[in-house]
């Protein structure tokens, strides 16, 4: 991934993120409040070489001292100077315990040891590093090798007497925050990542483009009012949603179908993606530019159309399949425009064979000798193969891709369900997509139309009456 990908995860997570770190601080916070604070008293002894009046009595006797103090540093945490101290304080505790308590450090390239103790009272903590400061210099002259004269040649010298802090050592609390702010942060980048890379399913056209490279002919962004019009499958033309169907319109104007390709299959992958609802605005959208368009409910297991339109659906396709009325006997017209609606009529035991029939070819070439365009809502594609044969016969399909409702893995196999059968696919539509996934690489224009007084919200479209049943169409 791009440094522009990482980007824009951050900006989509960032209420998981900044909800990780504030617990991540308040987890510092707390930890800081219930540690028991500690104190840390430090000593430094001083190793030095005795003036003697041989000169290698002196360098022997400087090196011993430099050499040797890492060796002293550890003989300050051993039995031998730790025994001492606490028979002298009567602490209780053993040497093994009292070495926890004790740290001893030796600056670079010096001959001082610091002896630091801690503890939770700082008194104590100051007394304890005085007496093992004191028993630290005892043993240094014990182990130190004599002079020719029988005097020691290396003296340990106390040069930073023990003191009690003012102030805990722990706990750090501006270290803890500040070290909670860094993990939470680091927590909660790296959950979002984790999680974008992980989600399989489809939100916007840079997850399209890693399934297919097929063309994208339309967004459509979720349009909250959708469902809540006098007509729940129309959505308002001046929203984005609106302005996001006659997107689609120019672009499938532009497709350059033949005369015998006025046939478009709209189909989906799986159910729930919308293909009705952009079935039928597509429809609206294209008759609303003056063309004759005839919209042909297909999904002869679960049809919508009639429902979404509030038209009479006794009688529809399937009527005319079976050869009991004529396509102008039972299509229906729809607000008073260009727009005519073949709803599916009765639900038939064999849907996937009665599509298959030679009437519903010839159905299609005469639909397509009557109207500039016809629209084919039809079943989605994984259930069953009703889009994938009509598909075949017609000019081609429209390929409806519900954001974060389809998974790619299933677009995939879909698309292949329809290269199988050669039917060609005109483009795919990603419908129902949410503002935080718009893929607009930090742009987002909007241009609204404004609405008068009294004016209706389906650019003019009403509703007409419903015919009664078997009323023939004029042509």
């Amino acid at each position: 991934m791009e440094l522009a990908d990482y980007l824009r995860i951050l900006r989509k997570h960032w209420r998981s993120i900044t909800a990780l770190t504030f617990v991540s601080i308040l987890a510092a916070a707390a930890f800081s409040l219930l540690t028991a604070p500690t104190y840390t008293a430090t000593t430094s002894v001083f190793l030095s070489v005795k003036s003697v009046a041989s000169t290698g009595e002196l360098s022997q006797g400087s090196t011993f001292a430099e050499n040797q103090v890492q060796s002293f540093a550890r003989v300050a945490r051993t039995p031998i100077v730790l025994q001492p101290v606490i028979d002298g304080l009567g602490l209780d505790v053993t040497a093994e315990e009292l070495a926890e308590l004790v740290t001893v450090t030796v600056p670079t390239n010096t001959a001082t040891l610091d002896l630091s103790v801690v503890d939770e009272d700082p008194e104590e903590a100051a007394r304890i590093a005085a007496a093992v400061g004191d028993s630290t210099v005892a043993i240094v002259q014990q182990l130190s090798p004599p002079a020719a004269d029988g005097t020691d040649m290396v003296e340990a010298t106390i040069i930073r007497p023990a003191t009690a802090p003012l102030s805990p050592t722990t706990p750090k609390v501006k270290q803890n925050l500040a070290l909670g702010l860094l993990l939470g942060l680091l927590l909660g980048a790296g959950q979002a990542i984790l999680r974008d890379t992980l989600y399989t399913r489809i939100r916007n056209q840079r997850d399209l483009e890693h399934v297919t490279d097929r063309a994208i002919l339309g967004t459509v962004v979720l349009d909250d009012t959708l469902g809540h019009l006098s007509l729940p499958g129309l959505v308002d033309a001046h929203s984005l949603a609106g302005e996001s169907y006659r997107r689609l319109r120019t672009n499938l104007q532009f497709l350059g179908l033949g005369d015998g390709e006025r046939s478009i299959v709209v189909t989906s992958t799986v159910p729930g993606e919308g293909k009705t609802t952009t079935a039928i605005n597509t429809a609206v959208t294209l008759a609303e530019a003056g063309l004759r368009v005839l919209l042909i409910d297909a999904d002869l297991r679960r049809p919508r159309v009639a429902d979404a339109l509030r038209l009479e659906g006794a009688a529809g396709l399937t009527t005319v399949l079976i050869g009991r009325a004529s396509l102008e006997d039972v299509v229906q017209p729809y607000g008073g425009s260009n727009l005519d609606v073949l709803t599916s009529g009765p639900i038939p035991p064999n849907p996937s064979e009665m599509l298959g029939f030679d009437e519903m070819r010839q159905l299609l070439e005469h639909a397509a000798s009557r109207y500039d365009a016809v629209l084919i809502d039809t079943p989605p594609l994984l259930p069953v193969t009703d889009a994938a044969v009509l598909a075949r016969i017609t000019g081609g399909a429209l390929v409806v891709v519900g954001s974060r409702v389809v998974r790619r893995s299933e677009l995939a196999a879909s698309l292949d369900s329809l290269d199988q059968v050669e039917a060609r696919v005109l483009g795919l539509v990603l419908n129902k997509v949410k503002r935080d996934d718009e893929d607009r690489y930090g742009y987002a224009y909007r241009y609204d139309a404004h609405r008068m007084d009294g004016e209706p919200a389906l650019a003019g479209l009403k509703p007409a009456a419903r015919p009664q049943r078997g009323a023939a169409r004029a042509s």
